[in-house]
């Protein structure tokens, strides 16, 4: 698979603008890859580090360290710019301009032709389900109408690869879904997807490839049914009928959770080790067993998992270094 983003080491520090004081480091040897056409979801909360790697791929902002190439050539280079969509995280609208003249205006500036952003801005006030207010202003447009006409403009000179910076910030539910099905929709057109949010949920519903990202390191990237593992089954929630579990030694012993109303008993499993031992006590006493349901772990127990692991890796650092 051909590569649309390489980022080898990546490192950024600014100054702390106060005398004696350690620079303030928002990337720290980040590497991770991008391939051709897939939906990279780039997760980290507040501060990780996410938008100050989107402005380095844009040219917007210059490494410390590192190297970072998009679509085979280094990142800020003027003429891959033109291959490259783009919206960032608060994005600068001229809200007096109607959803056409905004796109018009793009387009002019990305040097289309008349005819070219004509086509173009039709196209895409369909795509993102706004073509019913083109003669609107944009000062007149909710949240996610904005967003969407945000990706309009990105993608207003038909763009390989496409760089969006928390694209759905601030939206409810119903602008979250219409955001989901224009990335996927992308994806679909052969479109390279790069964006960057805090928002869990929608990562695993689209995504090809995740990356975890905080305090500016990376501490995991692949698929979310790698890194969320199918046989780590977190626990198992097993519910009967005609048991009672109070005073039931063997149940006791094996269960995390017991919860029982009135005939109808919920037992909860840390595992899936014992549930054959539980079924067969079920049995033993002559209930009736209902479910068995395993909970899976998620994209966001990994995600705290992995903040715990980092913060505690840190606090370990700091202990490490009061003791030398």
């Amino acid at each position: 698979m051909v590569d649309d983003i390489v980022i080898e080491n990546l490192s950024k520090s600014y100054a702390s603008g106060w005398p004696g004081r350690p620079p303030f480091v928002a990337l720290d040897g980040l590497s991770l890859t991008v391939g051709r056409g897939e939906i990279f979801g780039f997760l980290g909360p507040n501060g990780a580090g996410k938008t100050t790697t989107l402005k380095i791929l844009m040219g917007l902002v210059r490494a410390s360290s590192g190297t970072a190439f998009l679509l085979g050539q280094p990142a800020g280079d003027v003429e891959t710019r033109r291959r490259i969509g783009f919206l960032p995280e608060s994005p600068y609208f001229y809200d007096y301009l109607t959803a056409e003249e905004f796109l018009t205006f793009y387009g002019q500036l990305a040097g289309l032709g008349r005819v070219v952003i004509s086509r173009r801005v039709s196209d895409l006030l369909a795509l993102v389900g706004l073509a019913e207010a083109k003669t609107r202003q944009l000062r007149k447009f909710s949240k996610g109408m904005l967003q969407r006409i945000g990706l309009a403009q990105a993608l207003i000179h038909d763009p390989e690869l496409v760089i969006l910076d928390e694209p759905m910030t601030g939206l409810d539910p119903v602008g979250r879904k219409q955001v989901r099905d224009l990335i996927l929709n992308l994806r679909d057109r052969g479109k390279t997807i790069f964006f960057s949010t805090h928002i869990l949920h929608d990562v695993e519903m689209i995504c090809d490839r995740v990356g975890i990202v905080m305090k500016g390191r990376l501490l995991a990237s692949g698929r979310v049914e790698e890194l969320v593992k199918q046989d780590h089954t977190q626990s198992v929630e097993i519910v009967c009928q005609q048991v009672h579990a109070d005073g039931n030694a063997l149940i006791g012993s094996m269960a995390s959770r017991v919860l029982q109303q009135g005939q109808q008993c919920l037992i909860v499993l840390p595992s899936s080790d014992g549930v054959d031992a539980m079924v067969g006590e079920i049995r033993r006493q002559g209930g009736r067993l209902i479910s068995v349901t395993p909970h899976k772990a998620s994209l966001e127990d990994l995600f705290f998992q992995e903040e715990v692991t980092d913060t505690s890796r840190v606090e370990t650092s700091k202990v490490s270094g009061r003791a030398s």
